[in-house]
């Protein structure tokens, strides 16, 4: 993939996790994906993705993501970003992140992202 389809396609992935549709998101995956959100253990396949991914948003009310670096580096793409965490008591959290994409083509078959979460949760 070029660049900036690549780039592309990212911000596509990113748009539908802002607005927290967990059914989109995994159809940026291959079937057998793996994903891993911080230190949380690996889940494996779309669908177990996919109720992960619905839980973990129940849990926020809103999120919003900001690109600061991509690099593409075949088949692996790293996202380097900000995502900023509405909390269901409207307390705002915004954490650094890296995101570490194993490519198949155009699908994502190993997600990892590499987050301290715990602000997210903690007392205000």
């Amino acid at each position: 993939m070029k660049q900036m389809e690549i780039k592309e396609k990212i911000e596509e992935l990113f748009n539908c996790i802002d607005t927290m549709d967990a059914d989109k998101f995994v159809t940026y995956l291959t079937g057998d994906a793996i994903f891993r959100f911080g230190n949380a253990p690996v889940v494996s396949g779309k669908k177990a993705i996919r109720d992960a991914v619905f839980e973990f948003f129940k849990s926020i009310k809103s999120i919003g993501h900001r690109c600061i670096n991509l690099w593409e580096i075949k088949p692996h793409v790293v996202y380097e970003g900000i995502v900023k965490y509405t909390r269901h008591d409207g307390n705002i959290v915004e954490l650094n992140f890296v995101n570490v994409f194993k490519m198949n083509g155009d699908l994502i078959k190993d997600y990892f992202i590499y987050i301290d979460i715990t602000p997210l949760y903690a007392p205000m």
